[in-house]
């Protein structure tokens, strides 16, 4: 039996790169498949964020020259071709998918909407929310937290290629630590 009814899965999309320094590697992108149908089958209602840092990163394209409102665009058309790569994988292997976009891109993907997604959600469909907020300056992250929101998920996972939350980025800090407890108010008062 299934702990949770429905679940927000955010994944990091410069994960999908595998073991290649950019894109979609197929193995990785067969493997996610593959562990998401499997919870699905267990009768878990699944609504999927997944980033696009594997081709594109908005606010780096912008430290690069580009503008920044069009960078983060480009970013959310990144997560948009990932929610296809993914969408296409879980299909291969027999799992029903449905992409929905914070931006209009009939016929790529159906607009999003709360009622739609939990309408697929409830008729079968895994459901992966891509372009973000559709708005610039917000990540995935903030992305995620609100598709988990609305859609009323009982939890939200969060998959990334870090193993829990640090005093920095552990990749680009190596000073940073690892947080054994983590007080809210501690944390808030960080940030």
């Amino acid at each position: 039996m299934a702990r949770f009814k429905r679940i927000l899965l955010k994944l990091s999309g410069e994960s999908l790169m595998g073991k290649q320094g950019f894109g979609i590697d197929p193995e990785r992108l067969d493997d996610y498949a593959k562990q998401i149908k499997e919870v699905h089958d267990m009768g878990v209602q699944i609504g999927i964020v997944i980033g696009g840092g594997n081709i594109f990163r908005g606010l780096s394209g912008s430290q690069k020259g580009f503008d920044r409102v069009k960078g983060d665009q480009m970013g959310m058309c990144a997560t948009v071709i990932n929610s296809l790569a993914l969408s296409s994988a879980l299909e291969a292997i027999g799992a029903k998918a449905k992409v929905l976009t914070a931006i209009r891109m009939e016929p790529i993907g159906e607009y999003y909407s709360k009622w739609k997604a939990i309408e697929a959600m409830e008729a079968g469909s895994i459901c992966i929310f891509s372009a973000g907020t559709g708005c610039p300056y917000f990540t995935t992250d903030t992305g995620s937290s609100l598709r988990g929101i609305e859609i009323e998920a009982d939890v939200m996972l969060k998959g990334t290629r870090v193993d829990g939350i640090y005093t920095a980025d552990p990749e680009k800090d190596p000073t940073a630590t690892k947080s054994q407890t983590l007080l809210m108010m501690k944390y808030i008062t960080r940030v």
